[in-house]
């Protein structure tokens, strides 16, 4: 809330996507809460608005947590509100992993740009039941040009609030680029205003 009373909008939105089963609403009420709980509603979806401090700056954080990925991302609209993205899947579960590629190249195109995301392989509490290897993670991050984390919603530990952190500095890098790219455009406009008023000028005289 801000000085006079109003709600603070948003410095970030976050939107978490990935398989059902792989960890979403745990990791999401693990940053929010500190806590882990076992039983999910695995129909519903839920947005948090979150205050917390990154690099010593209070920020505001919407968080999406999606339910059913299919039905979520099918709505653009979704997909369009956030300002970045947070891709889950678990380490015991191969076909959450082979999922992300493709849903990276869906946000890219509903986006028409490169997406800011980072990459999450979640339930390393269950390496027993590992089938998706560390470096495969890794690589798949580098070729998305993002940041990875394994990490245990069931655990917890400083790597999951870090990657919600880590996010939140992609997407403010993002919007500092884009704002000096429109500053630039708009001076431009006004030199291209300001050098056809003096051409006509010239012209007349």
């Amino acid at each position: 809330m801000t000085s006079n009373g109003k709600v603070r909008t948003a410095d970030s939105r976050i939107m978490i996507l990935g398989m059902p089963g792989v960890g979403k609403s745990a990791l999401v009420v693990r940053f929010l809460t500190n806590r882990f709980i076992w039983e999910y509603d695995p129909t519903l979806e839920s947005t948090y608005k979150h205050v917390t401090t990154v690099d010593d700056e209070q920020v505001v954080m919407e968080i999406l947590d999606t339910a059913g990925q299919e039905e979520t991302i099918q709505r653009e609209g979704g997909v369009r509100w956030a300002d970045g993205y947070i891709l889950v899947y678990a380490i015991n579960d191969r076909s959450s992993f082979d999922s992300i590629l493709s849903l990276k190249h869906y946000l890219d195109d509903v986006k028409k740009t490169n997406v800011q995301c980072v990459l999450v392989a979640n339930k390393v509490d269950l390496l027993h039941e590992r089938r998706v290897e560390a470096s495969e993670g890794e690589t798949l991050a580098q070729d998305m040009a993002c940041a990875f984390y394994e990490t245990s919603a069931s655990d917890g530990g400083e790597d999951i609030p870090e990657l919600f952190h880590e996010l939140h500095r992609e997407i403010r890098r993002r919007k500092m680029i884009e704002s000096k790219g429109r500053r630039r455009s708009s001076a431009q406009q006004v030199r291209n205003v300001f050098n056809r008023v003096l051409n006509k000028i010239g012209s007349t005289s």
